[in-house]
């Protein structure tokens, strides 16, 4: 794992090069970093200064899970139930199971800081306003649980992450090693994207063998509070909270435009319209689609004049809207 620069920090730099980067006690001066070296009593009620009196939403794994929020047997179901309760109730629930081998796993996630605990974000910038790029906001959200695993799993956007309370091991892998992860259902998915169906604790490699593979491209970030993890866009990770207590902070951001839509919209679609053909036909599409899609953005309209371009020319707001209503239209054919 390579561990970056201090002070100021080009995160589009960063992920552009196309690497995780470890920023190693980037965020050890925090209020909450400094709150959970007095343990985890004295971090909660740091936390606990902020809570608006919204119901976060938390999930309750059995202890036979081992932490791990992922699947039932037969895939029927997930292992773990979801609720709306106040914070506290989660932070009592963990602060009640510590050091108590049956104590069920309890996991907070992905809540915006700013709705949820507003304030927490201007104490605590892990990542300073106007640092990030892009045509939308980043979004801050707050992880909050006891010793959990998240799946491997991708996201559609850049990521920075930051552990202010316990420790975290990230396990990367580039987007390229998708088939060796063996994706699971696209839906339901344990948090709202698709995850790996190997468990890593006890990888079963006659079902997987690819996974042998994936290890071998695997970078591992072992994170203490403080740390700041960067990585770009679409590599898978799995997250592991090591901790009897534990609370992350993440920002994710995307240089794409707000008009552009999501490409999973595109991939499902793509499940409809392309997979399904005859194997000729579809490596011409491969071929249409690098032209027009995933090569030079300015390629497919450069030989056109201006006002023949259409779609082919840089989109914006307006022929945004006209392009996806012309999809829509054809659709709903």
């Amino acid at each position: 794992m390579i561990e970056g620069p201090h002070g100021d920090v080009n995160y589009q730099a960063l992920v552009d090069a196309g690497e995780p980067v470890v920023l190693k006690g980037a965020g050890q001066h925090l209020p909450l970093v400094a709150a959970g070296r007095e343990g985890a009593k004295a971090a909660m009620a740091y936390l606990l200064r902020f809570d608006a009196g919204r119901g976060v939403v938390g999930f309750v794994g059995d202890p036979a899970i081992g932490g791990r929020f992922f699947y039932n047997e037969d895939l029927s179901a997930m292992n773990f139930a979801g609720g709306r309760a106040p914070l506290a109730h989660y932070l009592e629930r963990i602060r009640d199971g510590m050091g108590q081998a049956d104590a069920p796993s309890i996991y907070v996630g992905s809540t915006d800081l700013d709705i949820y605990l507003p304030g927490f974000r201007e104490e605590n910038p892990v990542v300073p306003d106007g640092a990030l790029p892009g045509a939308q906001a980043p979004l801050a959200s707050i992880w909050i649980g006891n010793r959990t695993t998240a799946a491997a799993h991708w996201d559609m956007s850049n990521n920075v992450a930051c552990p202010l309370v316990g420790r975290r091991r990230f396990t990367l892998f580039p987007p390229d090693q998708v088939a060796n992860l063996y994706p699971g259902p696209l839906e339901p998915t344990p948090g709202g994207q698709v995850v790996s169906m190997v468990d890593f604790r006890a990888p079963d490699h006659a079902r997987y063998p690819g996974f042998r593979q994936a290890l071998a491209t695997a970078q591992v970030a072992e994170l203490e509070p403080g740390d700041v993890l960067v990585y770009p866009a679409l590599w898978w990770h799995q997250v592991e909270a090591l901790d009897p207590f534990n609370v992350m902070v993440n920002y994710w951001w995307n240089e794409a435009p707000a008009f552009a839509d999501t490409p999973m919209t595109t991939l499902l679609h793509a499940l409809l319209s392309v997979r399904d053909r005859p194997e000729h036909e579809k490596q011409s599409w491969r071929a249409l689609f690098d032209y027009y899609v995933f090569g030079p953005a300015d390629r497919a309209g450069e030989h056109l004049p201006p006002h023949a371009r259409g779609p082919l020319a840089p989109l914006d707001d307006r022929t945004a809207r006209r392009l996806r209503a012309h999809v829509m239209q054809r659709l709903n054919r």
